[in-house]
Formats: C-alpha cells, sequence, structure tokens
C-alpha cells in the first residue's frame, strides 16, 4: 500500500513564501522494491517503436509499389579475411564485367532494380559466373511495366502478365550459405604417416631461409670465379 509522504517547510520555502501560510505538499510515496526484483518492460509504451518501425515499413513498400520491398538486387560475395571468407553475403553492387556476362547494360540496369557498382573487380571466374548467373534468373522472374500502356516497348510485359504483379516483401533472390557434402571413407597408410606439423615448419624455414641460401649459393659461385681472375693475374705476372 503506498503511504502519502508529507514534506515540511523548509526555511527557503518560508522565505519565498514571505510568512503566508500554505497547506502542505502530499505526494504519493514511491513503491520500494525488493531485492533482486526487475521492472516489467511489457508495457504498452514498449510497444510504440516496434509499431512505429512497421508502419514506416509499410509506408515505404507502398510508395515504391510493384518494386520489391527489400529494395536492390544485390550480388554475391565473400566476406573478408581468412576467417570469414568461407561464407558469402550480400554485396554493394554488380561489376560491369558481370553486368556485360549477362548481357545487360549498365544504364538498363540501374532502370530495373540493380544495384550497380563501377569500382568493384571479379577476381575469380567462379564469382563472375555465379553473378551472371544470378542477374540471369532475375531477368526471367522479373516483370517491366511500361512508361504508357498504350505505346509498350520492347522488352515490356504484356497485359495479362501484368495483372499477375504482385509486390515481394521479403529479400530479391535470397542468399543460402553453400554447404560441403564430404563422404566418409577410410584413412589410407600414407594419409597416417604424413605429418602437417613437420610439413608446416619446413615450408616456413623455406621461406624464412630463402634469402640466406640464395646469397650463400650466389657467394659460391663468385669464389670459383675469382680464384680464376686470380690465375690470370699470375699468369699476367709470369709474363
Amino acid at each position: 500500500m503506498l503511504r502519502p509522504r508529507v514534506f515540511s517547510r523548509s526555511r527557503e520555502w518560508q522565505r519565498n513564501t514571505r510568512g503566508r501560510s500554505f497547506p502542505y505538499v502530499i505526494r504519493p510515496q514511491r513503491k520500494v522494491l525488493r531485492h533482486g526484483a526487475k521492472w516489467s518492460w511489457n508495457s504498452t509504451r514498449c510497444t510504440l517503436p516496434k509499431k512505429r518501425r512497421r508502419r514506416t515499413r509499410l509506408q515505404k513498400a507502398a510508395a515504391i509499389a510493384p518494386r520489391p520491398a527489400a529494395g536492390l538486387l544485390r550480388p554475391v560475395v565473400r566476406c573478408p579475411t581468412f576467417r570469414y571468407n568461407t561464407k558469402v553475403r550480400a554485396g554493394k553492387g554488380f561489376s560491369l564485367a558481370e553486368l556485360k556476362e549477362a548481357g545487360i547494360s549498365r544504364k538498363f540496369a540501374q532502370t530495373i532494380g540493380i544495384a550497380v557498382d563501377h569500382r568493384r573487380r571479379n577476381k575469380s571466374q567462379e564469382s563472375l559466373q555465379l553473378n551472371a548467373q544470378r542477374l540471369k534468373e532475375y531477368r526471367s522472374k522479373l516483370i517491366i511495366f511500361p512508361r504508357k500502356l498504350s505505346k509498350p516497348h520492347k522488352g515490356d510485359s504484356d497485359a495479362e502478365t501484368l495483372k499477375l504483379a504482385t509486390q515481394l516483401r521479403g529479400p530479391v533472390l535470397p542468399i543460402k550459405q553453400p554447404k560441403a557434402v564430404l563422404k566418409r571413407r577410410a584413412i589410407t597408410d600414407d594419409e597416417k604417416k604424413y605429418s602437417v606439423f613437420q610439413a608446416l615448419r619446413v615450408a616456413r624455414a623455406n621461406q624464412r631461409l630463402a634469402g640466406v641460401r640464395a646469397k650463400k649459393a650466389a657467394g659460391q659461385d663468385g669464389g670459383a670465379g675469382g680464384g680464376g681472375k686470380g690465375d690470370a693475374k699470375e699468369a699476367e705476372a709470369k709474363e
């Protein structure tokens, strides 16, 4: 039960009131929680941000309809660093080489919901073919609305296809993580005898001593040649 708490008159309060009589200020006392108790966050005010974000998403989807609500189509790229390069994620935009491989121009790609990144470079043929196939799949499922229904251009969808068009709410061609399928087999005798630790130690030693060994080999070759020059000088002195 909440008990009212009475505040006594302070000197500052008496000085401000100049001797006039005022009733005491009565305020309800706050509830004291027991040790270990926490406030409950299941209140109406906590659901307001969620409702606001949901309302914003719906407004954005309605503004860009019938285009996909998730936005532009992104390429499949590898995560950086040695630790995460086995995973894939969505990149910033398709490279110019990938667009050329798929037969789509740069300007036309920007008008049909494809992200373009002119600074990106393909470092492997595998990524080039993967993203080119992704563009072709997107192009085959795409429905293009003409600017004027009375004057459709080449490549625009027909009237029957336009009636079947619905807005995509989920991600555009979702990216799936590759899974390596390994088959069970017996370990061979060569694999049992092979030591990975020893092989790494030898490889590191060869890399560390490569310059010293090259310099030593060059010095031995120079020493043999130096002896030949000394013999030539001795022959000149005898003459």
